[in-house]
């Protein structure tokens, strides 16, 4: 091969080389981010979409012209259960509520955990719908205990949810809901039901009003 070619057959693969290179730096950078924006939308405990992405879900929801709600879970004495059995065995309940109300049929667009032991429920449809996914939720969560190795915990949990109107906005919208999870818990009726109103443009709730629904 004449000096000539060998040093062209070189630099092309110095550019070719260089380009795998580059081509593997971008899919790390790209692997990356993806990941980056998966985890903030998501629960690191449960693998469920987060309160960030169920507000930003809410939000395209309001824009859209379909009927649709919102459906608010709240688990019944679970302080309790981290107090006793420890935060993994917590972890391990909240987990198990999240597959159950993940694999809830019908209506569900998104399961969410907000926070704690705090689920959310968006529920394509009118308010019949709605209902009929806050009942069906309050069902899954306690049809059978948690597994908890030496233990099989029964769980409860407190409901409330509420169908869109024009003019309620998501916020607006997960507030009320939570009032009528917190009287759900109060009356300990299980599900209870909120009619939205616009113009409540307050905070979503008090910590006096959080205390209380924990209890």
């Amino acid at each position: 091969m004449s000096p000539i070619l060998t040093s062209i057959v070189t630099a092309a693969g110095g550019v070719l080389a260089g380009l795998a290179l580059a081509a593997a730096l971008l899919w790390r950078q790209h692997q990356a981010l993806t990941r980056a924006r998966y985890a903030a939308d998501h629960d690191d405990t449960t693998g469920l979409p987060n309160r960030r992405a169920l507000l930003a879900a809410l939000t395209r929801a309001t824009r859209a012209d379909a009927p649709f709600g919102l459906v608010l879970l709240d688990l019944d004495g679970f302080k309790a259960v981290n107090d006793t059995f420890g935060h993994e065995a917590g972890n391990d309940v909240l987990t198990e509520v999240g597959r159950r109300l993940t694999a809830l049929r019908g209506p569900v667009r998104l399961a969410a955990r907000l926070s704690g032991d705090e689920f959310a429920l968006l529920v394509d449809g009118g308010s019949d719908d709605v209902a009929a996914v806050a009942r069906a939720a309050w069902r899954a969560v306690g049809r059978h205990p948690i597994d908890l190795g030496d233990h099989a915990l029964v769980v409860r949990a407190s409901v409330g949810h509420i169908s869109a109107v024009l003019g309620v906005g998501p916020r607006t919208l997960l507030h009320q809901a939570d009032i009528a999870m917190y009287q759900a818990k109060q009356t300990g009726s299980g599900v209870r039901g909120a009619t939205a109103a616009a113009g409540h443009t307050g905070p979503l709730l008090g910590p006096r009003l959080r205390d209380l629904r924990r209890r």
